[in-house]
């Protein structure tokens, strides 16, 4: 039997009433991507994928080829034995900062007139720039690395300054009136590059689980829309192990009620991968992005 469709309404109505959390992993950021091409620094026209950015960090620390394959690994190298953390950090802000082009799926959510709550792991700050192009206000919380900041995050809410608060007392965000973007693992900051966090190397992820188990990286307002609300997973793949623990904690703190369908979109997912998201409770749809934006402005209203 033919793969079936995504049930586009179902989703778009979610969306506009606040009943859909979008969770972007890596893939989400890329937009349509030229077979063949290979991401260069200097060059980039798209921000990288997890494995440019191993094979990229690889080389400049100049990691021994045939461990090529974490990216985790490769930046714990980068920052304990190649060049530090500060190093570390300005690459990562200079591979970020650049004027990359906004992807449909940030285009699209940023034309929802309703406000969202938006999950992501990744670095960029695309999702900003396409709320800030629609002139639209929103609040951004970030998992911060910063060892004097550790059990608070930094929260920015629109029109007003950043400054780090307890996730455990932070109540202050009303989800009702607001979108509200939650950087999971950290974020570039444009304006101060000593604002930047990156949950990148193994010390970062062992950090940032030990916090999650504490309570102390995601803040205590997002508990009820986790538990109610769909899930929209989009770009993730089962590579993302960190991603995995993080659902699993989750879903051991803060069970969803059931009966509640989530949904995820990944190209060419793998038998094992089917059977993660379905063992979850997750539909999982083959298709790329951009066709899954294209078909829910079509079919979605």
């Amino acid at each position: 039997m033919a793969d079936l469709a995504p049930p586009y309404p179902i989703i778009f109505r979610g969306l506009i009433q606040r009943r859909v959390i979008p969770f972007f992993g890596a893939g989400a950021s890329l937009g349509q991507i030229t077979g063949g091409v290979a991401w260069d620094k200097e060059t980039a026209s798209r921000p990288p994928t997890a494995g440019d950015l191993t094979h990229h960090l690889a080389k400049q620390a100049v990691f021994p080829e045939a461990e090529q394959r974490d990216l985790a690994k490769v930046a714990q190298y980068y920052d304990a034995v190649a060049a530090g953390r500060y190093a570390l950090h300005r690459e990562l802000h200079e591979i970020f900062t650049c004027d990359y082009p906004l992807a449909d799926i940030h285009v699209f959510l940023a034309e929802i007139e309703a406000p969202l709550l938006i999950v992501t792991t990744n670095y960029d700050d695309l999702i900003e720039c396409a709320f800030r192009a629609r002139g639209k206000p929103f609040d951004v919380v970030v998992y911060t690395t910063h060892s004097e900041h550790a059990d608070s995050v930094l929260w920015w809410p629109h029109n007003q300054e950043p400054r780090y608060v307890t996730p455990n007392e932070f109540v202050d965000i009303n989800l009702d009136t607001t979108t509200v973007i939650y950087k999971m693992h950290g974020s570039v900051d444009h304006q101060d590059e000593f604002r930047d966090s990156y949950v990148i190397t193994e010390d970062d992820y062992i950090e940032f689980l030990t916090r999650v188990a504490t309570k102390t990286a995601i803040p205590v307002v997002f508990a009820e829309p986790f538990q109610m609300r769909h899930f929209l997973f989009l770009g993730y793949g089962l590579g993302d192990w960190n991603f995995r623990v993080v659902l699993n904690k989750l879903e051991r703190d803060w069970p969803r009620r059931r009966g509640i369908r989530s949904w995820a979109i990944q190209l060419c997912p793998s038998v094992l991968e089917r059977q993660f998201w379905q063992q979850r409770g997750v539909e999982i749809y083959d298709m790329t992005i951009q066709e899954f934006v294209r078909n829910l402005r079509e079919q979605g209203r």
